[in-house]
């Protein structure tokens, strides 16, 4: 299912009297526009979304619910009815199913910075369902093509890593948006570094070399 992917930005903008800000459309995930709603307007944000149709604030609303530890079944609720409601327009950057560790994985990424160049860091969710105790292990690559076309060229048998063409479930942009199209030898360093750090703090990795 095609998805439009957002584009990087810090920008934050005044809310309006609903407590609700409007979100601007190059809004990423990482920036979390919505840290600043209380609880009860971000429910209120994703109820119009809903009602609307509008995956990309949609996701959004759903993202905030995640950073802040919202409880499992909340999120895959949220995550339900927002694929039902307007599954053609949620970015490639939300998941498609509930992982616990998620904000983890995030606040891991952000920590790499990159100048520009032509290549991309990527992360894949691996099922381990049926072998671990954790579900879900990690696959860190990088890539001159786009994280999603690399991942389908693995599941094609491309240059397939065996990892995830036999367990790769989906590609997980949002964490490393910041680290598209950044300079071959830094992505050759931060692929290793990256996976590395997942290591360290428990998570099952592959790749990373």
């Amino acid at each position: 299912m095609s998805r439009a992917t957002a584009i990087a930005t810090d920008r934050r903008i005044p809310k309006n009297r609903s407590g609700a800000a409007p979100l601007p459309t190059d809004a990423v995930p990482a920036s979390r526009p919505l840290s600043g709603l209380a609880a009860r307007d971000l429910m209120r944000r994703l109820e119009a979304a809903l009602a609307a149709g509008d995956g990309f604030a949609g996701a959004h609303c759903v993202h905030e619910m995640w950073m802040r530890g919202e409880i499992s079944l909340n999120i895959e609720r949220a995550l339900a009815a927002l694929w039902r409601c307007a599954a053609a327009s949620i970015p490639d950057w939300l998941p498609m199913r509930y992982i616990e560790r998620l904000p983890e994985i995030y606040e891991i990424a952000l920590r790499f910075r990159a100048p520009g160049g032509r290549s991309n860091i990527y992360v894949v969710l691996l099922d381990y369902r049926d072998s671990r105790a954790d579900p879900y292990g990690l696959y860190v690559g990088m890539s001159r093509y786009a994280p999603a076309d690399r991942f389908d060229q693995h599941k094609a048998g491309i240059r397939a890593a065996g990892s995830v063409l036999r367990r790769g479930l989906e590609v997980l942009t949002g964490p490393t948006l910041h680290l598209q199209h950044i300079r071959r030898a830094d992505a050759a360093r931060i692929e290793v570094q990256l996976a590395e750090a997942y290591a360290a703090v428990g998570f099952f990795v592959q790749g990373g070399h």
